[in-house]
C-alpha cells in the first residue's frame, strides 16, 4: 500500500517574496521614499537594527534569482510591486524606470515558464501618501486605484494573477493602531478608518481590472487567516477567541464576500468608540465580486479573557508545543482549520499563499544548511492541505515563505524563513536542504 500523497493535476507550487523585503536599490531608478523606508530610521524599530536599503539586492540580482526559481521546478512566484516605484510621490505620472523593472522580472519568470502572481500592496505606502494621511485618508483609495489600473494596463497581459492586497489586518492594526510597523502610528482610533479604506481600495482595484478587460487574467486578495482557539471551554474564553478571530479574520472577510463588517465586531468596537467610516456605495464596491482568494497562515493563536488589554479584551497563551524561532506554535492543521474559516465566506478558488516557518539555520563547515525542522514543517503543512482538498477545499495551490531569507520587518534579517540562504554580507546564495526537499515535492506534485 502506497504512502504517496499526491495533488491534483495542475496544482501550482510556489514560493513568495515582498517587494520591500528583498529588492533593496531603494533609491534607485527614480524610486520614491515608502513608509519603510522612513520607518526603518527611528532608532529603535526594528530589532537588530537592519533594514532593507540593500535587504537581498533582489533590483540587481533578480536574474540570478529568477534562475534558482527555474532550478527548483517553481510554477509560481509570488512577488509584489512597490507602489512607491511606479508613483514616488503616490500619484502624477508613473515612473518609466520602475514600471521597466518589473517588466524585465516578468518577462525573464515566463521565459522560465514560471507564473508570475503579482501583488499591488505588500505594506510599502508612498511616504508622501502618509504625509497626507496615509491609509486614514480616504482619497488614499483613490490614489491605489489609480495606481492599479497603470499597473494593469501595463503587465496585465503578461500577469495572470493579481492580488489588490496581502494582509490589510495587519497593516492597519500594526501599522496604525500599535506601531509595531510602518508608518508607525500608535492610535486605536485610525485602526476601523485605514481597514476600511484599504478594503475600499481594494473595491476600487477591482474595478479597474475588470475595466482593463485583461483576457485569461483573474484577480483576487490575499487575507492572513489563523484560526483562534480558546484557553479553554470556559464561556469568556470562548468570547475572547471569538472576539480575535473576528478583528483579525472576519473583519475582513464579511465585507469582501458578504458586503457587511460582522455585527459582533461592529458592536465591541462600537463600544470603544471606534467605528468605520462607511458612506453609501462602500460595501457594494468592497464586496465586488473576485476570482481567488490568497490565505496566509502560519500557526494558530490561543486567547483567554484579560479585560486589561482594552482592544479585545483578551490575552494570547504561550504556545503548548514546539515552536518557529518567532516563537509560534508548528500546528499543521492551521491549514486545514484556515481554508475551513475561508470556505464560511468565499466561494472561490484558493490558493495558500504564505506557509513557512523561521528557524536559527546554521551554515555547516562545510557551507551546507541542513534545516531538518523546516523540512519537518513544509512536509506536515503539505499534507494538511491535502487533507484540506480532501475535506472539499478548492485549494488550486501553495506558495511557500519565503523563497529566500529577507529583511523580515520589525524582526530584520535575524529571523530567516528562506528555502535558500541569503549571506547578507556577500549576497551569496545558498540552497538549503528544504529547498532540495521543496524541489523533489514539486518534481512529484506531492509527498
Amino acid at each position: 500500500m502506497s504512502n504517496d500523497i499526491r495533488f491534483p493535476p495542475g496544482f501550482l507550487w510556489g514560493a513568495a517574496t515582498a517587494a520591500y523585503q528583498i529588492e533593496g536599490a531603494w533609491d534607485e531608478g527614480g524610486k520614491g521614499e515608502s513608509i519603510w523606508d522612513r520607518f526603518v530610521r527611528r532608532p529603535g524599530v526594528i530589532a537588530d537594527g537592519t533594514s532593507g536599503d540593500m535587504a537581498c539586492d533582489h533590483y540587481h540580482r533578480y536574474a540570478e534569482d529568477v534562475g534558482h526559481m527555474a532550478e527548483m521546478g517553481l510554477g509560481a512566484y509570488r512577488f509584489s510591486i512597490a507602489w512607491p516605484r511606479i508613483f514616488p510621490s503616490g500619484g502624477g505620472r508613473p515612473n518609466q524606470a520602475g514600471l521597466d523593472f518589473y517588466r524585465r522580472l516578468v518577462a525573464a519568470l515566463r521565459d522560465k515558464g514560471i507564473v508570475p502572481m503579482a501583488t499591488l500592496y505588500h505594506w510599502d505606502l508612498p511616504q508622501a501618501l502618509e504625509d497626507r494621511g496615509g491609509w486614514v485618508n480616504r482619497d488614499t483609495a483613490l490614489r491605489f486605484a489609480e495606481y492599479a489600473s497603470v499597473m494593469f494596463s501595463a503587465l496585465g497581459a503578461e500577469v495572470p494573477l493579481w492580488a489588490t492586497h496581502n494582509e490589510p489586518f495587519i497593516q492597519a492594526f500594526y501599522g496604525y493602531g500599535n506601531g509595531e510597523n510602518a508608518p508607525g502610528r500608535r492610535s486605536p482610533w485610525a485602526i476601523l478608518p485605514a481597514g476600511h479604506h484599504l478594503l475600499l481600495s481594494h473595491g476600487m482595484a477591482v474595478d479597474a481590472f475588470r475595466a482593463a478587460r485583461i483576457p485569461g487574467a483573474q484577480v483576487g486578495v490575499v487575507l492572513m487567516i489563523w484560526p483562534h482557539h480558546p484557553a479553554s471551554d470556559r464561556p469568556a474564553d470562548v468570547a475572547a477567541a471569538r472576539r480575535v478571530d473576528g478583528a483579525m479574520n472576519r473583519m475582513f472577510l464579511e465585507p469582501i464576500f458578504r458586503g457587511r463588517y460582522p455585527e459582533d465586531v461592529l458592536r465591541h468596537f462600537a463600544r470603544r468608540l471606534m467605528r468605520p467610516p462607511v458612506r453609501p456605495g462602500d460595501m457594494e464596491l468592497i464586496s465586488r465580486p473576485i476570482d481567488f482568494l490568497g490565505v496566509n497562515t502560519y500557526t494558530r493563536l490561543t486567547h483567554a479573557a484579560d479585560w486589561r488589554d482594552p482592544l479585545a479584551g483578551a490575552r494570547q497563551v504561550p504556545p503548548r508545543g514546539p515552536t518557529t524561532a518567532m516563537g509560534w506554535e508548528i500546528y499543521p492543521d492551521c491549514v486545514v482549520e484556515a481554508l475551513a474559516k475561508a470556505r464560511e465566506f468565499a466561494d472561490v478558488p484558493l490558493y495558500i499563499t504564505e506557509n513557512g516557518a523561521a528557524f536559527d539555520d546554521l551554515v555547516g563547515p562545510d557551507g551546507q544548511i541542513v534545516d531538518a525542522a523546516r523540512v519537518d514543517y513544509l512536509r506536515a503543512h503539505i499534507a494538511a492541505a491535502r487533507r484540506a482538498i480532501d475535506a472539499g477545499a478548492d485549494l488550486r495551490g501553495y506558495f511557500v515563505w519565503s523563497l529566500m531569507d529577507n529583511f523580515e520587518w520589525a524582526q530584520g534579517c535575524a529571523k530567516r524563513f528562506g528555502l535558500i540562504h541569503t549571506d547578507y554580507a556577500t549576497q551569496r546564495r545558498t540552497w538549503k536542504a528544504s529547498a532540495h526537499f521543496f524541489r523533489e515535492v514539486i518534481a512529484r506534485n506531492g509527498l
